[in-house]
């Protein structure tokens, strides 16, 4: 069963003010800065119309890979992805379909490399820069260049002031909700071991963020 942020919500220490919804100001703002650093943006209305963005956007017979993100479950991809009902590689059930640990860490590590690799973000500044982290860089291996194209999906929770602001919101509001969850789901505490600033999109049309206008992810 896929874990929701209200599942954690309750256990961990997190700073409120960095997780409001922000004015529509806020929005507009975020997206023209993040439009000038290079970054496509789509708004999004809802969960619903957020899936069916990343459905038009992902071509028929594309190499897709995920990292685990919370706002994927939540918009309903996860589940979209596994049932099949598309013209995709589908990089992810390739992956946890092989036995051996070290074949499956060789597929892991190729699937950064994928035509499309969709993820989260854990902030974003109204600046225009996004910030993200992983324990193992399961995700932000793929978004600076490894993949051809990526997907980023976020609520407009994530927004913040300045990139300061996203990188204090990583460390307190990210990071203890998926301690949280990682601690329910394997056992182990999570870590900001890997972080990155994506500060600028280079290539034309590469990466896309799709801002949703609810409270997502963490």
């Amino acid at each position: 069963m896929s874990q929701q942020k209200s599942d954690y919500v309750d256990d961990a220490e997190i700073d409120a003010t960095l997780d409001d919804l922000p004015p529509d100001e806020a929005i507009e703002a975020t997206v023209e800065n993040l439009e000038a650093n290079g970054f496509d943006v789509v708004v999004a209305d809802s969960a619903a119309e957020a899936l069916e963005t990343i459905q038009s956007q992902i071509p028929a017979g594309a190499s897709v890979m995920n990292g685990h993100s919370t706002t994927l479950e939540e918009i309903g991809f996860d589940d979209y992805l596994s049932a099949g009902d598309h013209e995709w590689e589908s990089l992810a059930d390739e992956i946890w379909s092989i036995d051996d640990d070290a074949k499956r860490q060789a597929a892991r590590r190729e699937s950064q490399t994928a035509d499309y690799f969709l993820g989260g973000i854990n902030a974003i500044a109204q600046t225009g820069e996004l910030v993200a982290a992983d324990r193992s860089g399961s995700r932000i291996g793929a978004y600076p260049f490894a993949a051809s194209n990526v997907v980023i999906v976020s609520g407009v929770n994530k927004i913040v002031p300045t990139l300061e602001d996203a990188l204090d919101r990583l460390e307190s509001v990210a990071y203890p909700l998926e301690n949280e969850r990682a601690q329910e789901v394997y056992g182990v505490e999570s870590a900001i071991a890997k972080q990155l600033i994506f500060r600028q999109e280079l290539e034309d049309d590469r990466t896309t963020v799709v801002l949703v206008r609810e409270q997502l992810g963490y």
